[in-house]
């Protein structure tokens, strides 16, 4: 436990903090004492196990917290706003209840607070927060209960992108303010889009967490929807010198944000598309449980296009000499790329279907199911085809299941399989099918899964033909996306934006 001096030290340092945050020009400060972070552990039963007069009862575990906030406020004056984020619910077992913040809350403002940012959860807690899983507001309620019982603005965020949300979270009067962070790196014009009625001109955020993941990796914050994050000042679309004929092949993210960013620079751009609808690959990514919002970023990309005059030739499969009769001045191909077929015996059986085709309604499949690859393709099919019942055994190489999954997510999923029974052999490799399954070995011994159908999801490999016929008879030819290299929503998009930027 914390000495009385260095609780005095502490104090002292978040009177520091707040000083240099009101030299620095801020109009407030938000004291956190939520999630898990030391002054929480102080307000939560579940940390707190002090006998003195910082620990036992609600007005002692509060003491800490309450020191502070009196503090910074004799150190910053009367000028300066200060709010207070606190969790709602510890979501940890001994921890704080809604109830329990319900008696801390009025004595944080008694003691000078002048908003209440209401968080859930620890960071140590196994209730997920900000996946996609989570239904948008589904927080609110913690707002709602601490609205109760205070007279200060209280906020409510976690899981809110949707400004429909969160309009509707103010008019049932859960909360008097909405916090929002993924929404507003994904789209920083978010509010003033919504203030001028532009719905449509918002960019979803999709709640892939990658950003998350990238801090949690100790790196810049990246977005999967917006190229710009944190590089709005360097990336600055703006009108191209020369306007070029610009022929973009492929309707996936890649080549719906290369068609918006060059359609933005004046550049005349038709966008070609073998199937009937746009978005590529992200059809088949929006399939598994918890998935469906990617459609709104195809939503978004298609009015995108649209407003900014592309000309979209949905069901075209523009070949070489479609390209070389029309002669455009700039060629960007975004064809995507196809599920690796494995040199297995018996991969070309009956029995046998790709991830892609299971997840697109294109194959189905028996009631015992034998997934090849346990990454994420692998481990979304999974969850995709558990409410159908089926019986799933996964066979993976690599030691761990998902190893290419972010941090934010994988251990939910993975815990998803495992509460739904899904057996997972890992260190064992495929190495023949048949008609009764999946003969796999491992270190040297051979066993026989038994399945009626065998998915395949070991990757995927580049569609380069285009490219390759392509190239050396176009002059101004780049490749990107899953095209360049097989990889995430964000990787396409971001290739997307800069080969724009650079015609």
């Amino acid at each position: 436990p914390m000495t009385i001096e260095e609780i005095r030290q502490m104090t002292r340092e978040f009177e520091e903090a707040a000083r240099r945050a009101r030299e620095a020009g801020f109009d407030g400060i938000e004291i956190h004492m939520g999630t898990g972070f030391i002054l929480s552990q102080f307000l939560s039963t579940f940390s707190n196990k002090r006998t003195d007069e910082y620990g036992g009862s609600v007005e002692n575990r509060a003491r800490f917290p309450i020191e502070v906030i009196k503090a910074v406020r004799a150190k910053i004056g009367p000028g300066m706003a200060i709010c207070c984020k606190m969790s709602g619910h510890d979501f940890m077992e001994g921890g704080n209840t809604l109830e329990d913040y319900q008696k801390i809350a009025p004595l944080l403002e008694k003691a000078g607070a002048q908003a209440l940012n209401i968080a859930a959860g620890w960071h140590e807690s196994a209730v997920p927060v900000s996946v996609a899983m989570v239904p948008q507001g589904g927080f609110a309620y913690l707002a709602e209960g601490i609205k109760k019982v205070v007279k200060i603005p209280v906020i409510s965020g976690y899981r809110i992108v949707s400004p429909l949300v969160a309009a509707d979270i103010l008019n049932k009067n859960q909360a008097d303010l909405i916090g929002m962070a993924r929404a507003l790196l994904c789209d920083p014009d978010l509010p003033n889009k919504v203030k001028a009625g532009m719905l449509d001109e918002v960019r979803p955020c999709i709640a892939c967490c990658r950003c998350l993941d990238t801090a949690l990796d100790d790196k810049t914050a990246i977005c999967s929807s917006n190229a710009r994050l944190a590089r709005e000042q360097e990336l600055v679309i703006t009108k191209a010198d020369k306007p070029k004929k610009v022929f973009i092949i492929g309707g996936g993210p890649g080549g719906m944000e290369a068609a918006r960013v060059a359609a933005l620079r004046g550049h005349q751009v038709t966008l070609f598309e073998k199937k009937p609808v746009l978005g590529g690959q992200l059809k088949g990514a929006s399939m598994p449980p918890y998935k469906g919002e990617i459609n709104d970023l195809v939503k978004y990309f298609a009015n995108q296009i649209k407003k900014n005059g592309v000309k979209v030739r949905l069901g075209v499969e523009a070949g070489e000499d479609v390209i070389l009769k029309e002669k455009p001045d700039a060629v960007i191909v975004a064809t995507g790329a196809d599920p690796i077929i494995p040199n297995i015996p018996g991969i070309r059986g009956s029995n046998v279907s790709t991830a892609w085709d299971v997840l697109t309604g294109k194959s189905a499949v028996g009631s015992r199911v034998i997934i090849i690859g346990g990454g994420l393709i692998g481990c979304e099919t999974a969850e995709y085809l558990l409410p159908q019942g089926k019986q799933i055994t996964m066979v993976e190489m690599l030691e761990k299941i998902g190893q290419d999954i972010g941090a934010s997510y994988r251990w939910l999923i993975i815990s998803r399989l495992r509460k739904a029974g899904v057996r997972m052999e890992v260190k064992a490799k495929a190495e023949e099918i048949n008609e009764k399954g999946v003969i796999i070995s491992r270190d040297g011994a051979k066993q026989v899964i038994e399945g009626d159908s065998v998915v395949i999801a070991v990757g995927q490999r580049s569609n380069k033909a285009l490219a390759e016929k392509l190239q050396g008879k176009v002059n101004n030819l780049h490749v990107i996306g899953d095209a360049s290299a097989p990889r995430r929503i964000r990787e396409a998009v971001e290739e997307g934006f800069k080969v724009a930027m650079d015609l």
